[in-house]
């Protein structure tokens, strides 16, 4: 696996996700927020992550009711006109 600084990992076995700070041989230095806020640094071999999904449905929904929420101000504003 080809990870590079910037990329959005997990562990394997689950957690937070985690952010590639550097990546060095066959270890990753990565950083994550905890539940109470700390920010965690820690050298991780390379077999126990794996690249996280990005969801990006949220955003794809925000959109979606934008549209929606537009098209319902253009209706009423043609109907005044």
């Amino acid at each position: 696996m080809d990870l590079k600084p910037g990329d959005v990992v997990i562990l394997k076995s689950g957690g937070h996700p985690l952010s590639v700070v550097e990546v060095n041989g066959g270890n990753a230095a990565c950083v994550w927020m905890g539940n109470e806020g700390d920010l965690f640094r820690e050298t991780l071999p390379l077999a126990v992550l794996e690249l996280a999904e990005t969801d990006t449905s949220d955003d794809d929904e925000e959109d979606d009711e934008e549209e929606a929420d537009d098209d319902e101000e253009e209706a009423e504003n043609s109907k005044v006109a």
